[in-house]
């Protein structure tokens, strides 16, 4: 059995973009740690509410251990707020000292992957940026022997962009991020297929309460996906994506373990 380490950005994230596959990877009896850089909080002000929900998250996703460096929420956008009060936000870490932080858990699990992020962090979030940085920094110190970079196919979210235009729903991005986020499909390397663990990403995301509680039209949407059974949650979501830079481009990997 092997050990996986998954290193994120803020809780949520490890929902989004791996859980069916850290869900997969703990039902194959495999050791699974998801690591935070943040604990979702912009202020020192606010409760450490979302560290209880991926606390949450992770236990159903059959997670082992959940730990956070402890950073400051960067926030998204052209403001890039100053740092709260005795904390710094993960957009001006030091990255030696937060790869040193992220390789102490490496070295202590003896990681055999660390699932990280792509250069351009998906779609340019300045959190999601750090966290290739670090996370690339982390696996050379702990000699990790592999790293592969979550991702998603650039075209299909070009596509659910335009139909929910179409449908004058929410889209996930705008056209201008779209165009540039993620990445190229020939590009990836590993194609995930998690429709089996629907049921366990449906719950997981709907464990990140705070995040789905508004009621702005993306909110309900959001929340009506929660409510689809697994079987359509599945559907909708049936495979999490990865590159592996060790590789040619498109490979074809069907396990994060190939």
């Amino acid at each position: 059995m092997a050990t996986v380490v998954a290193f994120h950005a803020h809780p949520d994230d490890e929902v989004i973009l791996t859980g069916g596959t850290l869900a997969r990877a703990a039902a194959r009896g495999h050791r699974v740690v998801v690591v935070t850089a943040t604990d979702g909080r912009m202020q020192n002000e606010e409760s450490g509410f979302r560290l209880d929900e991926l606390r949450s998250s992770a236990e159903i996703l059959g997670v082992d251990r959940v730990e956070c460096l402890g950073y400051a929420d960067s926030g998204y956008g052209p403001l890039f707020y100053p740092d709260p009060p005795g904390r710094v936000r993960f957009g001006r870490a030091n990255v030696e000292q937060a790869a040193q932080q992220l390789a102490a858990i490496l070295s202590e699990e003896d990681a055999d992957l660390l699932l990280s992020y792509q250069p351009n962090g998906g779609y340019g979030h300045r959190d999601h940026v750090q966290v290739h940085r670090v996370g690339r920094r982390g696996a050379e110190l702990a000699a990790t022997p592999r790293v592969l970079e979550a991702t998603m196919p650039r075209e299909l979210l070009l596509r659910v962009g335009h139909l929910a235009r179409v449908l004058r729903l929410p889209a996930p991005y705008e056209p201008d991020v779209a165009r540039t986020a993620y990445a190229p499909r020939a590009s990836i390397t590993h194609r995930i297929d998690v429709f089996g663990f629907a049921r366990q990403k449906r719950d997981a995301f709907a464990a990140h309460r705070s995040q789905i509680g508004d009621s702005s039209v993306g909110a309900r949407l959001y929340g009506a996906l929660l409510r689809l059974p697994p079987q359509t949650f599945g559907l909708l979501f049936p495979r999490e994506w990865y590159v592996d830079p060790a590789l040619p481009a498109g490979a074809d990997r069907r396990d994060i373990f190939d």
